[in-house]
């Protein structure tokens, strides 16, 4: 299990974007990363900046790895955000072909560079709003699992479905490298009871986002919103969950990152403590 953060929220916001890759930072993460007391890093791979992120060539791959060797920081996901912009499951045949074949080449991507899982949003701009998007979905997933099986890497997803309909998409999908990722902002959010979810799918979550949310409203600081994260954390000590959580907090004031980001390092590691998670981390 490794506690590990967003990409790009250990130095402000790039280009006025509240979360995106951090072009001319990101190198600058992985030491504020290791003194934050973190184990990892999510990548974010999004199309405002595709042209500029280093995991796209082969020397930018093997400059990621040297400097997670150098400060001790892994990388074992990627939030592939571009297919919230560019949506797997809705579009004209040629574009959905397109952001299909993008997402196989991420795949490959992954696995030259030992990434373990890929997040896929359907969230906001991708998200599954009629049994016309489920198909299609269900349709794209299951034809890419093939090429997820050649790189290794397993596929998580985030979507906005109400606790009885992720788990009715999950039941058409039944592959093992295909998990959840749970994001407890955008649950509370949305109003749903994590009670609830984890009864329905607990058993497929791979990986969490913590984060905290107001019901209807946006991201807020960890404990102020309507997010049950110590419930949450109950829920998954009981079910045996050995993932990694991933912190996607709310920003706190521009060039104070790295000290909100520490702040709340501690403050997870508290929730998780709480809830059963003895030696939640290896610092």
């Amino acid at each position: 299990m490794k506690i590990a953060v967003m990409q790009g929220r250990l130095v402000p916001p790039w280009n006025g974007h509240f979360q995106s890759f951090p072009v001319g930072r990101w190198k600058d993460e992985f030491p504020l990363a290791a003194e934050a007391g973190l184990d990892a890093i999510e990548w974010i791979y999004d199309s405002v900046s595709e042209g500029d992120n280093p995991i796209g060539s082969d020397a930018g791959l093997a400059e990621i790895r040297a400097l997670g060797d150098k400060c001790g920081i892994a990388v074992v996901s990627v939030c592939a955000d571009y297919f919230m912009e560019c949506p797997l499951a809705r579009g004209t045949a040629a574009e959905l072909e397109v952001r299909f074949q993008r997402l196989v080449w991420l795949l490959e991507r992954c696995k030259i560079a030992g990434i373990e899982r890929m997040v896929l949003p359907f969230v906001d701009n991708s998200r599954i709003e009629n049994a016309e998007d489920e198909a299609l979905a269900v349709q794209v997933l299951g034809r890419a699992l093939g090429y997820a099986e050649k790189a290794g890497v397993e596929l998580h997803l985030e979507t906005s479905l109400d606790p009885k309909g992720f788990g009715s998409l999950l039941a058409k999908l039944p592959h093992p490298l295909l998990k959840v990722n749970y994001d407890s902002g955008n649950s509370s959010s949305l109003g749903y009871d994590p009670r609830e979810e984890v009864a329905a799918y607990g058993d497929r979550i791979g990986s969490v986002h913590i984060k905290d949310r107001i019901r209807g409203g946006g991201t807020v600081p960890l404990g102020t919103g309507d997010a049950e994260i110590p419930v949450l954390l109950a829920e998954l000590f009981r079910l045996g969950y050995a993932g990694d959580f991933v912190m996607q907090i709310a920003r706190d004031e521009a060039g104070k990152e790295a000290a909100w980001i520490k702040h709340n390092r501690k403050l997870v590691g508290d929730y998780l403590q709480a809830a059963g998670f003895a030696g939640e981390a290896k610092r």
